[in-house]
């Protein structure tokens, strides 16, 4: 019989999306230790152009190549991505790292929502309700009424969605774009889109503050090729629960670093939100493997 190409498909994506979010669990460190000296726009900026210069000595040693047929969806997903970069840096800067790793990682719950309003897909009782279920543990975490923390926890919420859109995007892509390309043509459009805001938040960072900046591209970057491949060798729905890993990583890292401890709220929230991703991940990887095999190329475009 022949070998379960797609069992180790599987296993390999698994693998690389855990080590990608590991990869960003470490830039979250970086980005709490230079947060105190820098703005949120020039941490931003600068995570993006040095990643750009890191990623451009190897696109030119590959046979990949910079042009593409699918300019349009680099756009979309750069601008999705670097909204989301913004929320998320922000959040990780104000709130704890196990909270920021979290809500970033509602994106799986806002997958279901971008398919019913770009792919026009049908939502099935129970992706509805791992919607809800997931939504709870979002309040759960934000605590209405204390103002110190909903409203920040809220805009990492936001960049949640965000990612969703960028992940969705990203799938897309990976039917015709290597995963280098893929990288450097978000890395390139978040820098330019990035960089507009310096024009009235401009700080020049001190030598500590530029190396932790390159500390910080050097794990996004490390972690975007691994999340990009990942979800290159399987269906994002199928994935999505294995990003919930950077939870753990964040946690440990907030404890071994800065003291902080999980609190009930959280982790009750946690297991409500993670339950509501597998949940939506799994059924919505149902409906979705069918339709691509039906139409591949115009499934994301109508």
């Amino acid at each position: 019989m022949p070998p379960d190409r797609r069992g180790d498909n599987l296993f390999l994506g698994a693998a690389l999306v855990i080590c990608g979010e590991l990869m960003f669990a470490s830039m979250g460190v970086g980005i709490r230790f230079v947060a105190n000296e820098l703005p949120n726009e020039a941490i931003v900026f600068f995570r993006n152009l040095l990643s750009l210069f890191l990623l451009a000595p190897l696109l030119v040693r590959s046979d990949v190549g910079f042009a593409t047929r699918v300019l349009h969806l680099h756009l979309l997903r750069g601008a999705a991505g670097v909204s989301a970069m913004y929320c998320f840096f922000y959040a990780i800067a104000n709130i704890p790292l196990a909270d920021a790793m979290l809500l970033k990682l509602t994106a799986p719950l806002f997958i279901p929502l971008v398919a019913l309003f770009w792919l026009r897909e049908s939502l099935t009782s129970r992706i509805w309700l791992a919607i809800a279920i997931g939504f709870g543990g979002v309040l759960l975490i934000l605590r209405p009424g204390l103002e110190e923390m909903s409203p920040v926890a809220s805009i990492a919420v936001l960049g949640g969605m965000f990612a969703a859109v960028a992940k969705v995007t990203v799938r897309r892509l990976s039917r015709s774009e290597p995963p280098l390309r893929i990288v450097f043509h978000f890395a390139l459009t978040a820098t330019l889109v990035s960089g507009i805001p310096l024009l009235w938040a401009w700080q020049t960072p001190s030598p500590f503050a530029l190396g932790w900046l390159l500390v910080i591209a050097l794990f996004a970057t490390l972690g975007q090729l691994c999340l990009t491949n990942g979800l290159s060798l399987a269906p994002a729905a199928h994935m999505g629960s294995f990003g919930y890993f950077a939870v753990i990583f964040g946690a440990a890292y907030g404890w071994l670093l800065w003291d902080e401890v999980l609190t009930w709220w959280t982790v009750a929230g946690a297991v409500l939100i993670v339950y509501a991703g597998v949940l939506a991940a799994n059924r919505t990887a149902d409906k979705v493997e069918p339709a691509r095999s039906v139409a591949p190329e115009r499934a994301l475009e109508t």
